[in-house]
C-alpha cells in the first residue's frame, strides 16, 4: 500500500501539471464538478449542424467546438491566449476550422454580418456590440459563461472576504445584449457543486483558471495552501460551487 502525498509533494504535483487549453481530464480523481443540466456540448452540435458560417470567440485550445459532429462550411474561432493558438489550430484542423489571433475585449476582425451563428463558452468578456454586428440578420448567439460569484468559497478561502460583481450577472448580460440591438430568446442559471479532493487539485485549478484568485502562486499563498491541506485531512473535500448561466440571443 503506498503512503499518501506529503504536502510538499502535492504543492510540486500541482504547479507542474501544463495549464494550456481547457483540457480538464487531468482532475479525474482529484476533484468534481457537476455539469449544467442545459448539456452545452449537445446545443452547440444541434445549432452548428444547422448553421452555414460559424464563429467560436475565445475558443480555448478548441476542446469543446472539436466535439460537434457536423461542421459548418465555414468555421472560424478566435483566441486571445498565444499556447493555446496552435493547440486549437491542430484540434480544429480536420473539421475544416481557422484560428484567428484576436484580443477578448477589442473588436472581432470580421465583417459586419459573417456569421448566422457565434457561440462562445466561458468568455472574459463578451463585447455585445461586436457579437452584434458580426451576426447576420435572423443569426443567433448562443453561450454558456460564467456567473457571479463562481467558486466563491475558494476565493475567499484564500484572499478572505470578496465583493460579488455585477459584470457576470445574467440579468447585466441580458441589458447589454438588448442595448446591443439582439433579442434574448432564453436565459437559464444553475449553481453547480464542486469538490476538491487534495491540494494539488486546487494548485492546478488556480494556475489554470487564473480570475479566480488573481496573481497566484504556490509561493505567495503556501500558509493558506498549507491551512486547506490540512483541512481536507481533517473534513474531507473542500467543496465550492460554480455558478453558470446560458444565454441565446438573436439578431432581429
Amino acid at each position: 500500500m503506498s503512503r499518501p502525498a506529503t504536502f510538499e509533494e502535492l504543492l510540486a504535483e500541482g504547479a507542474s501539471v501544463p495549464v494550456e487549453g481547457w483540457d480538464f481530464s487531468w482532475f479525474e480523481g482529484r476533484a468534481t464538478e457537476e455539469r449544467p443540466s442545459w448539456g452545452y456540448s449537445r446545443l452547440l452540435g444541434e445549432r452548428m449542424a444547422g448553421a452555414t458560417a460559424a464563429l467560436d470567440v475565445q475558443t480555448g485550445g478548441g476542446e469543446v467546438l472539436a466535439g460537434i459532429p457536423h461542421p459548418p462550411a465555414l468555421l472560424v474561432a478566435t483566441e486571445s491566449w498565444r499556447p493555446n493558438l496552435e493547440i486549437a489550430r491542430r484540434r480544429l484542423r480536420p473539421l475544416g476550422g481557422t484560428v484567428v489571433e484576436a484580443a477578448d475585449d477589442a473588436a472581432l476582425p470580421f465583417a459586419t454580418g459573417s456569421f448566422d451563428l457565434v457561440v462562445s463558452r466561458h468568455p472574459v468578456v463578451t463585447v455585445w456590440s461586436e457579437v452584434a454586428r458580426v451576426l447576420r440578420p435572423g443569426g443567433r448567439y448562443l453561450s454558456q459563461q460564467v456567473g457571479p460569484g463562481t467558486v466563491r468559497e475558494l476565493a475567499e478561502f484564500v484572499l478572505g472576504p470578496r465583493p460579488v460583481g455585477r459584470v457576470r450577472d445574467p440579468g447585466h448580460a441580458v441589458a447589454e445584449a438588448e442595448a446591443a440591438g439582439l433579442r434574448v430568446v432564453d436565459l437559464r442559471a444553475e449553481s453547480l457543486r464542486m469538490e476538491f479532493f487534495d491540494v494539488a487539485a486546487v494548485v492546478h485549478f488556480l494556475r489554470k483558471v487564473i480570475w479566480i484568485v488573481p496573481g497566484f502562486s504556490v509561493e505567495r499563498y503556501r500558509p493558506r495552501l498549507a491551512e486547506l491541506h490540512e483541512r481536507i485531512g481533517r473534513e474531507g473535500p473542500f467543496v465550492a460551487h460554480a455558478e453558470r448561466f446560458l444565454i441565446e440571443a438573436r439578431r432581429p
